[in-house]
This record gives C-alpha cells, sequence and structure tokens, in this order.
C-alpha cells in the first residue's frame, strides 16, 4: 500500500530555496504535494506557481499584491485561494492540513510564521536562519514544546546534521567542534583597502552559489557566515568556543564534525541547495535531488584557510560579531541580525558604503541593550527598535 503524500507549504516560494524546493517536488509527484505557497511582492512569478502547482492556498505579504494575484488567478480560472497579511502567511505555516513546512522567507520577517509553524508541530525546514538568530531559545523552546520536528536546509548546517550521531543525546558525549566552511565569498583575495569601492553588483556576484541579492552581500562580508555560527549554536546545543570557521574556497566540503577521538566527518556535495532540500523533505530516507553528482576525476585541489590572521580579521570583521554577541545579554543576536538587515538595504540603495557595513552593526550594538526578551512581541520591539538606531546611524553614515 502506498504511504499519503506529504502536503507541503512553501514560505518564500518564489525566492531562489523556494524555486529549488517546487523543482524537487515535482521530481516526486509520488511523494509530495504543495499546499499552500507564500511571497513578499512577485505576483507573476506566484501566478505561474499557482498555475503549475495548483496549491489550496496562495498568500502575498500585501494587500495590493493580493488583489493583483487574485485577479489573475481568477482571470485563469484557479481554484487556489488567494490570502494576503501577515495572519495568512502565519495561518497556513500552522494549517492542520499541512505536513510540512519550508522556512524560506529572508529576514525577521520569517520568524512570526516559523514560530506557528513549531507550535503546530509539523516537520519544519529552516531555510531562514533568522529565526534562530533573532529567536534564540525561544525558538527552540517552541519547537520542543510543539513537537515539531526541525530540520536545517542551510548547506552548511545540513551537512553538521548529516555528520552527527542519529541520537541528539549523544552529541555532547562525542562531539568536539563543529567546523562550518565559508567559501570567502567574492572579495576572498581582493586588497582589503579597496574594499571601500565595492559596488553592490559586485558584491552579489558570488562565485559558487546563486543566491539572493541580501545573503549575497552577507557572503561577500562573511556577515552570513556570522549568523550561522549563531545558527548552529542553538540548533546543535554547542558552545560558541566549540564551533569554528574555515574558508574552503571550492564549496565542496559544506561543514564538517571533529569527534572527540579527532576524527572529523564531513559532507560533500556539488553547490547546489536542491541536495539539502530533498535530504530535508524526505528525511530519514533520501531521494533523488537534480543536483550534480561530483565528479572526483575533474576536482580541482580542495583547499582550506584558517581565519585567524590579522588581514582576514581586517576583510571579514562582522565574523567576530557571531562570538562577541552570543557572550552578550539575551537577545543582542537578535540585534545584530535587524541591524545587519538595515545596513545592507543601505548598501545596497547606495546609502553607505560596502565597508560601512560593519560600522553601522557595531555602532547599533553599542547603543542597544536588550532586556531578555521572553516573548515573540518582546523579539519583534526589540527588532524595531534595533531597526531604528540602525537606521540612524546609517544616515549619519550616509550623510
Amino acid at each position: 500500500m502506498s504511504q499519503p503524500k506529504s502536503r507541503v507549504t512553501v514560505l518564500g516560494s518564489t525566492g531562489s530555496i523556494g524555486v529549488n524546493t517546487l523543482d524537487v517536488i515535482d521530481r516526486h509527484p509520488d511523494r509530495f504535494e504543495v499546499f499552500a505557497l507564500t511571497a513578499s511582492v512577485n505576483v507573476d512569478a506566484m501566478v505561474a506557481q499557482c498555475a503549475a502547482h495548483t496549491p489550496e492556498f496562495a498568500v502575498m505579504a500585501s494587500e495590493p499584491h493580493g488583489c493583483a494575484l487574485e485577479a489573475k488567478c481568477r482571470s485563469l480560472g484557479l481554484a487556489t485561494r488567494v490570502l494576503w497579511g501577515a495572519q495568512a502567511i502565519e495561518m497556513v505555516a500552522a494549517h492542520e492540513q499541512a505536513d510540512v513546512v519550508m522556512a524560506a522567507i529572508v529576514g525577521a520577517a520569517g520568524l512570526a510564521p516559523c514560530m506557528a509553524a513549531a507550535a503546530a508541530g509539523k516537520r519544519l525546514l529552516l531555510a531562514n536562519k533568522e529565526a534562530l538568530v533573532v529567536g534564540g531559545q525561544l525558538f527552540m523552546d517552541t519547537v520542543r514544546l510543539g513537537g515539531a520536528t526541525l530540520l536545517p536546509i542551510d548547506s552548511e548546517h545540513s551537512a553538521i546534521f548529516q555528520s552527527l550521531p542519529q541520537d541528539p543525546r549523544d552529541w555532547p558525549l562525542c562531539v568536539e567542534k563543529i567546523i562550518l566552511t565559508a567559501s570567502g565569498g567574492p572579495f576572498r583575495t581582493r586588497d582589503v583597502a579597496t574594499l571601500r569601492d565595492v559596488t553592490p553588483e559586485q558584491a552579489c556576484a558570488h562565485p559558487n552559489w546563486v543566491m539572493g541579492r541580501k545573503i549575497s552581500v552577507d557572503s561577500a562580508t562573511m556577515m552570513n557566515k556570522a549568523l550561522e555560527v549563531i545558527e548552529a549554536r542553538f540548533l546543535f546545543g554547542m558552545e560558541p568556543h566549540n564551533i569554528e570557521v574555515v574558508i574552503h574556497p571550492q564549496s565542496v566540503i559544506h561543514s564538517m564534525v571533529q569527534y572527540l577521538d579527532h576524527s572529523v566527518v564531513a559532507q560533500l556535495g556539488t553547490p547546489d541547495m536542491r541536495g539539502p532540500i530533498a535530504y530535508g523533505l524526505s528525511w530519514p530516507a533520501r531521494v533523488q535531488s537534480g543536483a550534480a553528482a561530483l565528479d572526483f576525476s575533474r576536482m580541482a585541489a580542495l583547499t582550506f584557510e584558517t581565519l585567524d590572521g590579522t588581514e582576514h580579521r581586517q576583510r571579514f570583521p562582522g565574523l567576530l560579531l557571531a562570538w562577541e554577541s552570543l557572550q552578550g545579554p539575551r537577545g543582542t543576536t537578535a540585534v545584530l541580525n535587524a541591524s545587519n538587515e538595515v545596513a545592507v538595504a543601505a548598501f545596497l540603495d547606495g546609502r553607505i558604503r560596502f565597508d560601512q557595513i560593519h560600522h553601522v552593526n557595531t555602532a547599533t550594538l553599542e547603543r542597544v541593550v536588550p532586556q531578555a526578551p521572553g516573548s515573540l512581541a518582546d523579539l519583534l520591539m526589540l527588532d524595531a527598535q534595533s531597526r531604528r538606531i540602525a537606521q540612524e546611524c546609517a544616515a549619519r553614515l550616509g550623510a
């Protein structure tokens, strides 16, 4: 007797993770079907996805975009129910008919629907790192109390999860440290003195991965790796000093786990997000992802660089903020995330220089001292306060 299909809600379906998720689902129509899709502003892409996947619900972030989507779906005779607004996004994330939720909304906007899915006990595929960076222990407590299954989709954290023992109770007994790999982004070898002249187009040209603009800038500053250190701290319960970052330009080894006997288990694969997405959808089984297989006969040498030198600290100063914020008061990581989102947006808009992203972040961390947020409302208030301060810092730099 065949197993019932898993019904999947994709939060952020028009972004790169969402598109890749739908690609994997298309490859396995006997195992998965789309229940709901959500997007921010890309109405045309959402119309095409609704026509291709006939979800029960399609949700846009705002009323104007929702009304536009509804009109286009009706003109095509699509039966998909169109909704809009934050509450509607949370509703489809927690809906009783959804089995799996892919959380691919970029930024802190994804926190509330992630919390809703966790509280509802879903299989939550977490591509939104901000849910952990902002939510921290509060988010992990919601996962535990809701009985949710949390599976990381970031290539690094998926690699770590695949390299750890199956039983989390064994992790503290045998794991010495987690080693996150980083490509180093497009400016790994660029003269540090010229980073002030970096343009948004240059920062978004990642050498290995196809990603959105915000994430690409984070990769160029290595703030993405800072956020991943914070994410790993909460996902795997590791102390910050037991999390290490090394630069691996080829992006073949996605991350590693070093055990107490000093053996290292690594996960390798081509730089294609369909690999971790397929693993999250099918876990503990495995299915075809569409990603190309590694060809070891053509593989270039695998190289690594440590980040303990002065040059790397000057080139990627934001990376150190991961460990510093984890040592600060509870909620400090939420401040860092909010500030960085504002700073990156200011850079992409041409209001500050590339090298000033770090200055906005450090200035905001100095001015905002969190008071141990204990609820989602507290976190959202802290996020709003941090963004306001970060905007002020960015405006002063850009004046």
